[in-house]
């Protein structure tokens, strides 16, 4: 899981501790702290008759005399920025995530008594209405959240103005160059030291506890009754650098006991600044009966820290707790307090839009429609083309298939009426020389006297005839049968003591021969 940083403000110091999630639970690889150039900051002080957060008080704290920008007094410089910068340079930043934790009196408390059986939306309206007319504040939806309190009451968290840990990881993204590290929460530090308590320490049902946070300039008090939140107590200012005695802490103990209906301690845990010796003894004395302990990390995987840090971890218990808060928020495990102001929310979108954007959306949705059906249509009419491209393509190769298979025929063909021309012209001469030999053949048959030797052609249109012949007669009428002949020559040639002659003539083969 990518890492999670969660940034504290106190005291003029920011405090920072860098953990991620594993399979094998919350593992912390780092906490950091640089003091911050701080001007006065000066808190009102609070009636103690109004200060009462517990389930059977009537009122809440009085903020009309807090100065809610005083967090904003304190100021970082470019030295802080860069150290805190350089010290977290072995992580991504920008692929991590922030956690902004906050306490009093830049975050407020209210216990909520009405319908709690409403949907988050109405209950949200309703706690709004309550704060208004109870503490004269105006409250946006965004900037509250709550957390069951008990059966039939509501802790109710909100804020109020720009906050010191919230402006922290701006400067630093700043710094870094990027417009905004991403936020996707922010977190009370009480109610995550509540949570963290309760799930390291095991208590009875039964058993009230004490938790005492302890910072340079003041203290937060946190009452438990089993594992539950019971009681928050009025921020006191006196920490680790204020001139104190212990009987005036242990009397403002005593006093937000009575206003929490809490008649005993069984158990004091103490964590923070001060987890001394001397002061866990101390409480013997107004608290014999209570067990005395200093926090400790078992569930937190701290192998990656060096000696120093590890001895001084109680000192960064609430960035710790909050982000194992969002950890387990994510798993499903528990509800806890999720803040996130509009402007934050704003501020981390990739794209930011005012009216006039807002305004144009009917047109962009308009002209992405229009585009999108242009695009699809055009995508179906390629496609309807395409297989129209394909049918033709197969039909043009069957064709083509047709047309080799066409072409040897065609060359049979050719090759065919080339013979059958020379056929008919054979016949036709064929038939022409039939003709003159049957009609030569009859005219001999018909004469005993006259005979031929031999028949030959002088060319396609002419044949000679040789023989002999007893009469001259003969020959005459040889030489006008049918078809004029020419007459070459006759010699006298006896044959056999007969008086015969000797005859070469001429024919003209015609069409006349034939019929």
């Amino acid at each position: 899981m990518k890492p999670v940083i969660s940034v504290y403000y106190e005291s003029g110091d920011i405090k920072l501790a860098v953990l991620s999630k594993t399979k094998n639970g919350i593992s912390l690889h780092q906490t950091l702290s640089a003091h911050v150039n701080k001007g006065e900051v000066e808190f009102a002080e609070v009636d103690d008759g109004v200060n009462d957060y517990s389930s059977g008080a009537g009122s809440d704290l009085s903020f009309e005399d807090v100065d809610f920008d005083s967090e904003d007094s304190s100021t970082l410089d470019n030295a802080d920025i860069s150290f805190i910068a350089n010290s977290l340079g072995g992580f991504q930043l920008n692929k991590s995530e922030f956690i902004p934790v906050i306490s009093e009196p830049g975050l407020n408390y209210h216990i909520f008594e009405g319908d709690i059986t409403l949907d988050k939306k109405q209950l949200l309206d309703e706690i709004i209405k309550d704060i208004s007319a109870t503490k004269n504040i105006s409250v946006s939806r965004d900037s509250i959240d709550y957390i069951k309190f008990n059966d039939k009451s509501l802790l109710c968290v909100f804020i109020d103005g720009p906050q010191q840990a919230v402006n922290f990881v701006d400067s630093l993204a700043l710094f870094n160059n990027r417009r905004y590290y991403k936020i996707p929460t922010i977190k009370s530090a009480d109610v995550a030291i509540s949570n963290f308590v309760s799930r390291n320490m095991k208590f009875f049902p039964e058993d009230l506890t004490l938790i005492v946070y302890t910072e340079k300039e003041y203290s937060s008090l946190i009452f438990l009754e089993g594992d539950k939140l019971k009681h928050i107590g009025a921020r006191l200012e006196i920490g680790t650098e204020s001139s104190y005695s212990y009987d005036v802490y242990f009397s403002k103990i005593l006093l937000e006991m009575e206003k929490g209906d809490i008649p005993r301690l069984d158990n004091v845990v103490l964590c923070g600044e001060d987890t001394s010796e001397n002061f866990i003894l101390s409480f013997y004395s107004t608290f014999p009966e209570a067990d005395v302990n200093a926090l400790k990390f078992d569930n937190i995987d701290t192998s990656k820290l060096d000696e120093e840090s590890s001895q001084n971890l109680t000192s960064f218990v609430v960035p710790i707790a909050a982000a194992e808060d969002y950890f387990i928020e994510i798993d499903k495990k528990i509800e806890g307090i999720n803040i996130l102001p509009r402007y934050i929310h704003e501020n981390q979108k990739a794209i930011q839009l005012g009216w006039h954007s807002y305004a144009i959306f009917p047109l962009l949705f308009a002209a992405t429609f229009f585009f999108t059906y242009s695009v699809l249509s055009n995508y179906k009419q390629m496609s309807e083309i395409d297989s129209e491209i394909q049918r033709l393509t197969q039909i043009r190769a069957e064709n083509q298939t047709i047309i080799d298979q066409i072409i040897p025929l065609e060359q049979k063909i050719s090759t065919f009426e080339e013979s059958q021309a020379i056929l008919d012209n054979a016949t036709e001469g064929t038939e022409v020389w039939s003709k003159a030999v049957s009609k030569i053949s009859e005219f001999v048959a018909s004469k005993r006297n006259f005979w031929i030797t031999k028949i030959g052609k002088i060319n396609d249109t002419q044949i000679r005839v040789e023989g002999f012949s007893r009469s001259r007669k003969a020959l005459t009428e040889f030489a006008e049968f049918e078809s004029p002949a020419t007459l070459q020559s006759v010699f006298y040639e006896p044959l056999r003591d007969k008086k015969t002659f000797a005859f070469n003539l001429t024919f003209n083969l015609t069409k006349d021969w034939s019929n």
